[in-house]
């Protein structure tokens, strides 16, 4: 199976206008009803996020009829992975720097078959940087080829994820990986866009990230433009990570992975 290029073209189209609808909303915090608390610890969702995760959907499946959907703002069903096409979709990654009005969220696609990713896109409508890439076929970010770094853990600069849903089981332990990996590399930063964090490892900009726990549709779209990059990505005991399931995750440039999962797990 591939995606040819015509419809990675157009799956990038309906993205972009995606994009230039989140990119167009101003003050979400003084808009009455945009913003509901779902489960977890600061975890929100806006009314945003559901209109543009309708949008995708909607568009996506007039290009690929048979394809199933698994999304964050949806009930989901990991069997839509098996012997069919998936898109994985994110609509608004980094939900709470768009309501603080950060600047810093992408919309994050993906698309499966049979468990295996094809193609994946993510969008920060506003640098307007797509990152992109399809299986065999290399990374791009607007459409020019990015690499990974070639930098080793002393000059690394490292992106990490708070998992603030669950803080109350990860939040002492997050923090402690973060100090061991501080003190061995230049330094560290925390974005709050996870999309975005794999595409800065997969383009060099940075040279890991790690996070005790993410769902599926923070890092499915990232995990094929970072390979395709040369980077890698597991879990913290060096596994891939498994289709459609919450895991940790830790992406690297490759040559700092062994160090990484070692600070990770000391």
């Amino acid at each position: 199976m591939e995606v040819t290029i015509e419809n990675q073209r157009k799956i990038i189209e309906i993205i972009r206008s995606c994009g230039a609808e989140v990119r167009s909303v101003q003050n979400v915090e003084s808009q009455d009803g945009a913003i509901a608390v779902k489960p977890g610890a600061a975890n929100f969702v806006t009314s945003f996020d559901v209109k543009v995760q309708n949008t995708l959907i909607s568009r996506l499946a007039a290009l690929y009829p048979q394809a199933r959907f698994f999304a964050e703002e949806k009930d989901n069903d990991g069997s839509c992975f098996k012997d069919a096409y998936c898109f994985v979709i994110d609509p608004i990654d980094g939900t709470t720097n768009f309501i603080h009005d950060m600047k810093h969220s992408a919309i994050s696609v993906a698309l499966y078959y049979d468990a295996k990713p094809l193609f994946g896109a993510v969008y920060d409508p506003y640098m307007d940087e797509m990152f992109h890439a399809s299986l065999g076929g290399g990374a791009f970010l607007n459409g020019s080829p990015i690499r990974v770094s070639g930098r080793s853990l002393d000059t690394a600069l490292m992106l990490f994820g708070t998992s603030p849903y669950n803080r109350d089981q990860y939040g002492r332990e997050t923090f402690d990986r973060v100090y061991n990996v501080f003190m061995k590399c230049a330094d560290v930063r925390r974005s709050g866009s996870a999309a975005l964090d794999v595409c800065y490892v997969a383009g060099g900009r940075v040279d890991a990230y790690f996070e005790d726990i993410l769902s599926p549709w923070d890092f499915a779209a990232g995990l094929l433009i970072l390979t395709e990059a040369g980077g890698m990505i597991t879990d913290y005991t060096g596994d891939l990570p498994k289709t459609g399931e919450k895991t940790s995750v830790l992406c690297s440039n490759k040559l700092l992975h062994s160090e990484m999962l070692q600070l990770l797990n000391k």
